[in-house]
This record gives C-alpha cells, sequence and structure tokens, in this order.
C-alpha cells in the first residue's frame, strides 16, 4: 500500500469511527500511519546524510553533522520494529551505522548495527542493503588491515549490486577494491579495475564516482 493510500484509508477509518461508530479499523490505521512515519523519518535522514556528503564540494569547508539526522534514523528503526518489518529494521540499522562510521569516524560503534543490518537484510532478500552493510563492513576490514576479509566483503557487495543493476554503485566499489589490489601488491590489478570502474561510471553519468577514480589512480 502507497504512503497517498495509508493516508487516505485513515481517513475513511476516522469518518466510520466518528460518524458510524465503527472503531474497529482505529488500529489498522494507526499502523499504517506508522508505516508512513518510519518511510518518511528514514528517507530525512538520508537527505540530511546527503547534504553532508556534498558539503565540501559546496561550501569548501569541512560538514558538520547534522543534529537531526541520527534521532530520524533512529525513529525509523524504533517504528519499523513495533511494526514486525524487519526489511525496514535492515535499512534503519544500515543508516545508523553508516552514519557512526562515516560522519563520526567510528568503526567500533558502527560494525555492530552493519552486521545486525547485514543478517536481517540476508534473511528477507534485500540485495540492495545487503550490498551497503557489506561494502561498510569492507571498508571497516580495510581500515583494520584485513586485507583479505576487505576484499571478500567488496567483492561480495558488487556482485550483489550487478545484480539488482546498481552499476554507478559498483564502480563505487571498485575504487575500494582498487585501493586493496594496491596494498596487496597487485599493482596491475589495480590499475585494470580503476579503468573498469571508470567506464561504468562514465556510462552511467557517475561524475562524482569518476572524480574518485581519477583520484585513485593518481594516489595508486
Amino acid at each position: 500500500m502507497s504512503t497517498d493510500d495509508r493516508i487516505v484509508r485513515a481517513r475513511e477509518i476516522y469518518e466510520r469511527a466518528v460518524f458510524g461508530g465503527d472503531t474497529s479499523g482505529l488500529r489498522d490505521a494507526e499502523q499504517g500511519l506508522h508505516a508512513v512515519e518510519a518511510d518518511a523519518a528514514l528517507a530525512r535522514g538520508m537527505i540530511l546524510h546527503a547534504r553532508f556528503q556534498s558539503a565540501p564540494a559546496d561550501a569548501g569547508s569541512s560538514p558538520t553533522e547534522d543534529p537531526a539526522e541520527l534521532p530520524l534514523f533512529e525513529r525509523a528503526l524504533e517504528l519499523y520494529r513495533a511494526l514486525g518489518d524487519p526489511r525496514g529494521e535492515a535499512e534503519a540499522l544500515f543508516w545508523i551505522g553508516c552514519l557512526h562510521q562515516f560522519i563520526r569516524r567510528d568503526d567500533e560503534t558502527a560494525i555492530p548495527y552493519l552486521e545486525r543490518s547485514c543478517r536481517l537484510a540476508a534473511q528477507t532478500g534485500d540485495k540492495p542493503t545487503r550490498s551497503e552493510a557489506l561494502r561498510h563492513l569492507g571498508i571497516a576490514a580495510h581500515a583494520a588491515g584485513r586485507l583479505d576479509e576487505a576484499r571478500e566483503r567488496l567483492e561480495e557487495s558488487t556482485r550483489l549490486r550487478r545484480e539488482v543493476g546498481a552499476l554507478a554503485g559498483a564502480a563505487s566499489n571498485m575504487i575500494g577494491l582498487a585501493y586493496i589490489a594496491a596494498a596487496q601488491d597487485r599493482g596491475a590489478d589495480a590499475l585494470a579495475i580503476l579503468d573498469e570502474a571508470h567506464a561504468i561510471a562514465r556510462t552511467h553519468g557517475a561524475h562524482a564516482i569518476a572524480r574518485h577514480i581519477e583520484q585513485a589512480r593518481t594516489q595508486i
């Protein structure tokens, strides 16, 4: 049921209760609106996260965390759990973990959220969320110097992204795989990975990813 459908249904149930005395649908309407609130909280948090990511390019200064972002993801998690929606729960867990890792640079706090997200996403068949969790677990492993583990997680994330057609995301993962290859003294592999990633990014209009690829090429 879409967001609009849930809101329309809630209004209809209100009228039946107030004018007809039929209160049997009130709980159902409330649950539907909880789902709307959860989806909106998650989406709002994602917009704030995108603002954080784009801030350096826009303003040329270090971005600061928006204090509203984490509470939005936590509210979404609370609501999805109350609704018994493990797919939504997995996505909210991912975003909480991502915030701790990417914004706060706190892998110790982030990893348990990312691991729970990965497990739930696997159980519900949510390939996009599982690919995101695996990517960030790979990033954590890379930062900790566990290169084989990092490579395995990023390769699995890339496979899933290709499966669901998220090819720009696959190209983004390949930057990390190139850095890992370079760290493992596989220089030729690293450059070949970047060549493929650049071709994908160019084909799919992923201009920001293409810039990161060129930066990686220079560093490697």
